[in-house]
Protein backbone atom coordinates (compact mmCIF):
# COMPACT_ATOMS: atom_id res chain seq x y z
CA UNK A 1 0.00 0.00 0.00
CA UNK A 2 2.14 2.87 -1.29
CA UNK A 3 -0.66 5.31 -0.53
CA UNK A 4 0.75 5.62 3.00
CA UNK A 5 4.04 6.99 1.68
CA UNK A 6 2.16 9.26 -0.74
CA UNK A 7 0.00 10.62 2.10
CA UNK A 8 3.09 11.09 4.28
CA UNK A 9 4.93 12.93 1.52
CA UNK A 10 1.90 15.14 0.86
CA UNK A 11 1.58 15.96 4.55
CA UNK A 12 5.30 16.69 4.85
CA UNK A 13 5.07 19.17 1.97
CA UNK A 14 2.02 21.05 3.28
CA UNK A 15 3.20 21.04 6.90
CA UNK A 16 6.58 22.43 5.85
CA UNK A 17 4.86 25.12 3.80
CA UNK A 18 2.59 26.05 6.72
CA UNK A 19 5.53 26.27 9.14
CA UNK A 20 7.41 28.59 6.77
CA UNK A 21 4.34 30.79 6.18
CA UNK A 22 3.20 30.84 9.84
CA UNK A 23 -0.16 29.11 9.39
CA UNK A 24 -1.58 27.52 12.54
CA UNK A 25 -3.99 25.00 11.05
CA UNK A 26 -5.04 23.35 7.83
CA UNK A 27 -8.72 23.23 6.93
CA UNK A 28 -8.52 21.30 3.68
CA UNK A 29 -6.15 19.85 1.13
CA UNK A 30 -7.31 19.27 -2.42
CA UNK A 31 -5.33 16.80 -4.51
CA UNK A 32 -5.66 15.96 -8.19
CA UNK A 33 -5.16 12.29 -8.90
CA UNK A 34 -5.22 10.93 -12.42
CA UNK A 35 -7.11 7.69 -13.01
CA UNK A 36 -3.89 6.17 -14.38
CA UNK A 37 -1.67 7.41 -11.54
CA UNK A 38 -1.85 4.06 -9.76
CA UNK A 39 -3.30 5.53 -6.57
CA UNK A 40 -6.37 4.07 -4.84
CA UNK A 41 -8.33 7.10 -3.57
CA UNK A 42 -9.93 5.24 -0.63
CA UNK A 43 -6.54 3.96 0.52
CA UNK A 44 -5.06 7.47 0.26
CA UNK A 45 -7.98 8.86 2.26
CA UNK A 46 -7.51 6.21 4.96
CA UNK A 47 -3.76 6.85 5.17
CA UNK A 48 -4.32 10.60 5.38
CA UNK A 49 -6.86 10.23 8.20
CA UNK A 50 -4.39 8.07 10.14
CA UNK A 51 -1.33 10.26 9.59
CA UNK A 52 -2.89 13.68 10.19
CA UNK A 53 -3.47 13.16 13.92
CA UNK A 54 -1.04 15.08 16.13
CA UNK A 55 -0.38 17.64 13.36
CA UNK A 56 -1.86 21.02 12.46
CA UNK A 57 -3.81 19.09 9.81
CA UNK A 58 -5.71 17.03 12.43
CA UNK A 59 -9.03 18.69 11.48
CA UNK A 60 -8.29 18.92 7.76
CA UNK A 61 -10.45 17.40 5.08
CA UNK A 62 -8.78 15.67 2.15
CA UNK A 63 -10.59 16.44 -1.09
CA UNK A 64 -9.68 14.11 -3.94
CA UNK A 65 -10.34 15.34 -7.47
CA UNK A 66 -10.01 12.40 -9.89
CA UNK A 67 -8.79 13.34 -13.36
CA UNK A 68 -9.91 11.13 -16.25
CA UNK A 69 -7.51 9.78 -18.82
CA UNK A 70 -7.55 11.91 -21.97
CA UNK A 71 -5.46 12.18 -25.05
CA UNK A 72 -5.24 12.83 -28.75
CA UNK A 73 -5.17 10.11 -31.36
CA UNK A 74 -2.35 10.37 -33.87
CA UNK A 75 -4.38 8.46 -36.48
CA UNK A 76 -7.81 10.11 -36.43
CA UNK A 77 -6.62 13.37 -34.85
CA UNK A 78 -9.49 13.45 -32.37
CA UNK A 79 -9.33 14.22 -28.67
CA UNK A 80 -10.79 11.65 -26.28
CA UNK A 81 -11.52 11.31 -22.57
CA UNK A 82 -12.35 8.06 -20.80
CA UNK A 83 -13.12 6.99 -17.24
CA UNK A 84 -11.10 3.79 -17.52
CA UNK A 85 -7.82 3.46 -15.66
CA UNK A 86 -5.77 2.47 -18.70
CA UNK A 87 -6.11 3.10 -22.41
CA UNK A 88 -4.39 0.84 -24.91
CA UNK A 89 -6.07 2.14 -28.04
CA UNK A 90 -8.02 5.15 -29.23
CA UNK A 91 -11.63 4.64 -28.09
CA UNK A 92 -12.83 6.43 -31.23
CA UNK A 93 -10.99 4.67 -34.07
CA UNK A 94 -9.12 1.79 -32.41
CA UNK A 95 -5.63 3.02 -33.29
CA UNK A 96 -2.77 2.18 -30.95
CA UNK A 97 -1.03 5.48 -31.75
CA UNK A 98 -2.07 8.25 -29.37
CA UNK A 99 -0.68 10.70 -26.85
CA UNK A 100 -1.93 10.65 -23.26
CA UNK A 101 -2.47 14.21 -22.00
CA UNK A 102 -4.13 13.78 -18.61
CA UNK A 103 -4.70 10.98 -16.16
CA UNK A 104 -1.27 10.57 -14.56
CA UNK A 105 -1.43 13.59 -12.24
CA UNK A 106 -0.67 13.36 -8.54
CA UNK A 107 -0.34 16.80 -6.99
CA UNK A 108 -1.63 19.14 -4.33
CA UNK A 109 -3.92 21.53 -6.14
CA UNK A 110 -5.21 23.65 -3.27
CA UNK A 111 -4.57 24.24 0.40
CA UNK A 112 -6.99 26.02 2.74
CA UNK A 113 -5.29 27.26 5.91
CA UNK A 114 -5.95 29.49 8.91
Amino acid sequence: MHEVSIAQGMLDIVLDYCRKEGHGSIKSITVKIGKAAGVVPDALQFAFETLKTDTIARDAVLIIDEVPVSGTCKSCGKHFSVEETYVIQCPLCGSFSFTVETGRELNVAELEVE
